[in-house]
């Protein structure tokens, strides 16, 4: 999308967002679809966090549909990004043993929650396999 079609895109959601506060039942319930989607996503994301792939990138899209009606989202968002750079410019800079460690302890945490949700028990049961132990102590899952 060019510079001057998404300046025209954004004009046009300002407009319709201002008549949309003019009408304040309508604009209390587009507030409260906000942050019940925003705070879905935010909470999805921040399981999905030890597991591989989008974790975080999940977490920062739920503080900015969020942001986009909240200023303390805004606020959380702008100071969640930075500690998050900070502590990924931190780990690129230690040495392998302790990157090869952050990467023992994600997988121990994965394994750790498949396991609590049953999903070790469920996936061993698919191929045969019945141990006692990869049952959940907690009942999820089984």
């Amino acid at each position: 999308m060019s510079h001057g079609r998404r300046n025209a895109v954004t004009r046009r959601w300002a407009r319709w967002r201002d008549r949309l506060r003019e009408r304040p039942a309508a604009d209390l319930a587009y507030r409260i679809g906000v942050g019940v989607v925003g705070t879905l996503v935010f909470a999805v994301g921040i399981l999905a966090i030890p597991y591989p792939g989008p974790g975080w990138a999940i977490v920062f899209v739920g503080l900015g549909i969020l942001a986009t009606e909240f200023d303390w989202a805004r606020r959380l968002l702008g100071w969640v990004r930075e500690r998050y750079d900070r502590a990924m410019d931190w780990f690129k800079r230690q040495g392998l043993w302790v990157q090869i460690l952050g990467a023992v302890f994600t997988f121990a945490i994965v394994i750790a929650t498949l396991w609590l949700f049953g999903a070790l028990n469920f996936a061993a049961g698919l191929v045969g396999i019945e141990a006692p132990w990869l049952q959940s102590p907690i009942g999820i899952g089984s």
